[in-house]
């Protein structure tokens, strides 16, 4: 293994995916399991996201999985990838944040992002629509606030105030340059656009400001990662996922994950088949030898300090699998 591996941080962002015959709480004690899996392979981080009204995804409250997760383990850093600032009010945030971090100490990191949500009626429910993402920044700016015991309304964020949990900020379009004038830790995706992603992170490195949260650019780099026996093997734990974006995007609805077998003897449209085999395409997947060698490569382009890994399957033993194999390589 190299040293330059074997120097990153391994992350995983698991985001409850729900499976065709499998129930959404079956899909949140999914990921609570997969985290005391994780913590015994050496896993840096167990993160959660936030998703509502999509029939795929069961994570719709990240601070509240977080919890159930860090209850669960002892070691393995737990947060949120991320919680989506403009959907929520910053002191609310921030109270969530300061419960996580009082009662796990020293183990919590916010992530947070600036999306609203897929749909139009997503937006209503949520009372947002797509323009309170624009005040990203903003909003930033007074959850970090919070903490610091800076609000101007005279207001003290309880038990938040005076914790330090590690705010990173989720690097989509924007993002990068809002992280570099904040001062915080950048996650940043995804393998399958090497180019953007080396374009946000030479913009962030370059226009990097030192804050109290952070002294030097700290880079994650995301997305999916699949390791086995075989590169046929591996190719067939993408199969589920890049069915689903296919899905989503030729139906406008995020589906449950099917199992790779019944993708693979469906009769797709021409549209469904070129975004299928779109989303096959430009992930790190293949056996131990070919995942290190691309590892390597990414790592090398990108000067990156911890790869947040953020795949998704049907099969999860397959994926357990593979997640053993990664954790192999990285620890030689």
């Amino acid at each position: 293994m190299s040293s330059l591996i074997a120097s990153t941080r391994f992350s995983v962002l698991d985001r409850s995916r729900t499976r065709e015959g499998h129930t959404h709480p079956e899909a949140l004690r999914d990921t609570v399991r997969l985290a005391v899996e994780l913590e015994g392979l050496g896993y840096h981080r167990l993160w959660v996201s936030e998703h509502h009204g999509v029939p795929g995804v069961a994570g719709s409250a990240p601070t509240v999985l977080a919890a159930a997760v860090a209850a669960a383990t002892r070691t393995i850093r737990v947060g949120t990838g991320g919680v989506m600032l403009p959907n929520h009010r910053p002191l609310v945030v921030a109270e969530q944040f300061g419960v996580l971090e009082s009662l796990f100490p020293g183990r919590i990191d916010m992530g947070l992002g600036r999306s609203v949500g897929f749909t139009d009626g997503v937006r209503k429910a949520l009372g947002r629509d797509k323009e309170d993402a624009e005040d990203f920044e903003a909003q930033l700016r007074e959850l970090l606030g919070w903490f610091r015991g800076t609000s101007p309304t005279g207001v003290h964020a309880r038990p938040a105030e005076g914790l330090t949990v590690p705010p990173f900020v989720l690097a989509m379009g924007e993002g990068a340059g809002i992280a570099a004038r904040a001062g915080l830790p950048m996650v940043i995706g995804d393998f399958r656009n090497r180019e953007k992603m080396r374009r946000g992170i030479d913009h962030y490195r370059e226009h990097f400001r030192p804050s109290p949260w952070a002294s030097e650019p700290y880079v994650v780099v995301s997305g999916t990662v699949a390791v086995a026996g075989t590169p046929e093997e591996a190719r067939r734990l993408l199969v589920p996922e890049a069915w689903a974006m296919a899905y989503s995007r030729t139906h406008g609805t995020f589906p449950p994950l099917p199992p790779a077998e019944r993708v693979e003897a469906l009769t797709m449209t021409g549209k469904e088949r070129g975004f299928y085999e779109s989303g096959l395409t430009g992930h790190i997947a293949g056996t131990e030898e070919q995942v290190a060698h691309e590892l390597e490569t990414v790592l090398k382009e990108t000067g990156a300090q911890e790869v947040l890994v953020t795949t998704s399957t049907y099969d999860r033993e397959a994926l357990l699998d593979s997640y053993r194999r990664l954790a192999a390589i990285t620890a030689g």
